[in-house]
């Protein structure tokens, strides 16, 4: 299938570890010039240098730490024409919703909420200029099914969906689409500090907790990050034009609701 990405400009969020970094390196292998933005200026620098490059591609980061809202307003200002837009940030920490804090909910929310408006409202004029957009949101399947223990992110990430389909439908009419991936227990830093909390909370180890949690996956086992990646690297492509508005679930068949 002939995906269209060559010489497409691409803003990827959260990118020095994870499902982020992974799209990085699945879109820079179709020939789309990837811009790195996460906080850590060393580990861009590091993950930049490892970049597929097929001798034409100008790859790029930006620095900005996304509970500064702010801040992420004022680099993207300066770097803002890009055909593609993969929002991605860390979930917020777990826990039982009824002990969470109001600030927990308040920074939450800018990470996810505002600064994904921010972007979307950054990379959008370019976008409508070229008739071309495409905008992936990595969440959680928690959209469809909550998860016990993740009492803010549940809340966060369905608040982040419905803005989605919100925006997905005002932008459909300028080739612009909008879509969810929900990544599923994905072998990453991210599911390591679930398990060993889990474990802990269990009086477990961490070997029975994933175990455990394989099991929970009809698949029996997690995903790869690069597996979600080809999800997202699919939805950026011309081959996608005509999807816009989706939670696509990526998670070996764990979530049971439609």
């Amino acid at each position: 299938m002939e995906l269209g990405l060559q010489n497409k400009n691409a803003l990827v969020c959260g990118s020095t570890q994870g499902i982020g970094r992974a799209t990085a390196f699945a879109l820079a292998k179709e020939g789309v010039n990837v811009t790195l933005i996460a906080r850590n200026k060393e580990i861009l620098q590091e993950v930049l240098k490892e970049l597929p490059q097929n001798g034409q591609q100008k790859h790029g980061y930006l620095v900005a730490d996304f509970s500064n809202p702010d801040q992420v307003k004022h680099v993207v200002s300066t770097c803002n024409s890009f055909h593609i837009l993969i929002n991605n940030t860390g979930g917020p920490k777990s826990g039982a919703i009824i002990d969470a804090s109001i600030d927990e909910f308040s920074a939450a929310f800018q990470m996810h909420v505002l600064v994904n408006q921010i972007l979307v409202q950054s990379v959008v004029p370019f976008m409508k200029k070229q008739c071309f957009g495409r905008i992936i949101n990595i969440i959680s399947t928690s959209v469809k099914e909550p998860i016990p223990g993740l009492g803010v992110s549940n809340t966060i990430r369905n608040a982040v969906a419905n803005w989605s389909k919100t925006m997905a439908s005002e932008l459909a009419e300028f080739g612009i689409t909008m879509n969810n991936v929900l990544p599923g227990f994905t072998d990453t830093a991210r599911l390591d500090q679930i398990i060993s909390i889990k474990a802990k909370g269990a009086n477990t180890t961490q070997e029975k907790m994933t175990q455990i949690m394989k099991d929970y996956v009809p698949a029996k086992r997690f995903a790869k990050p690069e597996e979600t990646a080809a999800a997202v690297t699919f939805l950026a492509s011309n081959s996608a034009s005509y999807i816009t508005g989706i939670n696509l679930p990526v998670d070996g068949g764990r979530t049971k609701s439609l």
